[in-house]
């Protein structure tokens, strides 16, 4: 449920929009594409970044048929103008809805939506809704730097609700990324730090309690969230006066009320998940097509002695619940 695409060709965004460093690709060889942030060399990606084909047949090798994909996270756009950000966010969109609509036994598509502008936002999410047909969208962790408990964007999540539109929520935008490139830290450290921000965001602006219906997955396996909850929960009894402003509940009671993915890299880590979340809300996350991603697709929960039902939950059915999708459809 967690993988990402991009289509094989791109307008050049910067040139027509006169501004900003929109991501191009240049495919410079056979096969492979560089992917250019306006002048500058962001990453190299290969053919299985955009060819459905290809895909189909990597996964095959792992024994998964369907997939979950979404945008790249640095096609976001949350800087752009409003309206160039809506005209990305249809152009991906509709890229991904046609491969859906291409193969419909093998990919599930989320959509991405100009977050910056939630008229806009909205707008976008109901068109994915009721034309394309996309069970849910994926957004970043942060927007420009706000919190996601902001209140400008709680009208985009009640929509989300009020749609039935499912949420991933990926790390992007990694707070102190300037100050602690070297090492890759941003995407070590960053990343999870990332994504227990926005989960902390959401339980503590009180969004997930005046939404319970809201359907959120949070990637890599939520982060750091789940492995700090006792340091997080502690400041929330501890010092009420800065944490419970907004909301009044232990944010441990929000357990098991979202998704999380399965990437850990560690099934000492897996266990510890499973056992805060339970089986039915972990879903089996890849980053595929991305070397940080469990790229084996799943290999070590296989290895690790689960039971059957715990295996299917992760594998197939949690993903289905946090979509509202029937398994029919893919049979």
């Amino acid at each position: 449920m967690h993988t990402h695409i991009i289509p094989e060709y791109l307008p050049k965004w910067t040139d027509k929009f006169g501004y900003g460093d929109f991501i191009h690709l240049h495919h410079h060889k056979e096969g492979a594409a560089m992917m250019m942030k306006g002048s500058k060399f962001f990453r190299e990606i290969l053919e299985n970044c955009w060819d459905p084909k290809v895909r189909i047949e990597e996964y095959a090798q792992h024994g998964t048929q369907v997939q979950v994909i979404s945008t790249i996270p640095v096609m976001f756009s949350y800087d752009a103008k409003p309206y160039d950000a809506l005209e990305i966010s249809q152009f991906l969109n509709d890229h991904i809805a046609q491969i859906c609509a291409d193969y419909p036994k093998n990919y599930i598509g989320l959509a991405t939506i100009p977050m910056q502008d939630e008229e806009l936002a909205i707008q976008e999410l109901e068109r994915c809704k009721k034309e394309l047909n996309l069970p849910g969208i994926q957004i970043g962790s942060n927007i420009n730097d706000k919190n996601l408990s902001s209140p400008r964007f709680f009208p985009i999540f009640e929509a989300c609700q009020e749609l039935g539109m499912s949420i991933m929520i990926h790390p992007w935008n990694m707070m102190g990324f300037h100050s602690m490139e070297r090492y890759w830290l941003p995407w070590l450290v960053g990343m999870p730090a990332e994504t227990s921000r926005a989960a902390c965001s959401l339980i503590f602006g009180g969004v997930l309690e005046r939404l319970p219906e809201l359907r959120i997955n949070f990637s890599h396996a939520g982060g750091s969230f789940l492995p700090t909850l006792g340091r997080i929960e502690h400041g929330f009894n501890c010092r009420p006066d800065l944490v419970a402003i907004d909301n009044p509940i232990n944010p441990r009671d929000y357990i098991s009320k979202f998704w999380v993915d399965s990437i850990t890299h560690d099934p000492h880590l897996m266990n510890y998940i499973l056992e805060m979340q339970g089986s039915k809300k972990v879903t089996l996350g890849s980053d595929y097509p991305f070397p940080l991603g469990d790229l084996e697709i799943g290999a070590y929960i296989e290895e690790m002695g689960l039971s059957d039902e715990v295996v299917d939950d992760i594998f197939c059915n949690a993903t289905l619940e946090w979509l509202n999708l029937d398994k029919k459809q893919f049979e």
